[in-house]
């Protein structure tokens, strides 16, 4: 419930014409961060701080503290992230690093995208990351490795609920 609740609070501005999906792709480059950042510390439990560091980043450059677009801030707090990880050997785990290092290009590149892409194409883009991302969160929530299992629940929730809202926001525009 509390997935559905945050994605509501975040959907708010599509519906009332104030934000399209497009300018959401921070999400989808936090929902990436996310799981790059556990699997470089080796510690499923810091995903919850991470997901709440990149709150912080999202909403500081939605109120305009940042030079940048969050989301290009959020790509460079991954890419430390992955620098540290192989620093320290984090690396050495298939499921861990390497292959949330992959997932990471993968929807670091949607969010990049996204943000030159008119408003529709860029929304439902948008909204095609964040339902990928679900299922990324489903996996990882079945195998019990790289973040906590409340984190993959979250996170499934809120990206299902948030891709939804982002669909419908924009067919109705």
């Amino acid at each position: 419930m509390v997935g559905v609740g945050f994605a509501v609070f975040v959907a708010f501005d599509l519906f009332t014409g104030e934000e399209h999906g497009g300018e959401l792709a921070s999400i989808v480059a936090a929902s990436g961060l996310v799981y790059l950042a556990a699997a470089a510390l080796e510690k499923p439990s810091a995903s919850w701080a991470v997901f709440f560091g990149s709150v912080v980043v999202i909403t500081a450059g939605k109120m305009g503290l940042v030079g940048i677009d969050a989301t290009w801030l959020l790509l460079g707090i991954a890419a430390a992230f992955l620098g540290y990880g192989l620093i320290r050997g984090a690396h050495h785990s298939t499921a861990g690093l390497p292959l949330q290092t992959i997932a990471m290009i993968a929807f670091g590149a949607i969010a990049a995208i996204a943000l030159y892409l008119n408003t529709a194409a860029g929304a439902y883009l948008v909204a095609a990351g964040l339902f990928a991302h679900a299922a990324w969160d489903i996996h990882h929530h079945r195998v019990n490795k790289v973040v906590s299992r409340s984190m993959a629940e979250f996170c499934c929730v809120l990206d299902i609920a948030l891709a939804v809202a982002i669909v419908i926001a924009t067919a109705s525009t």
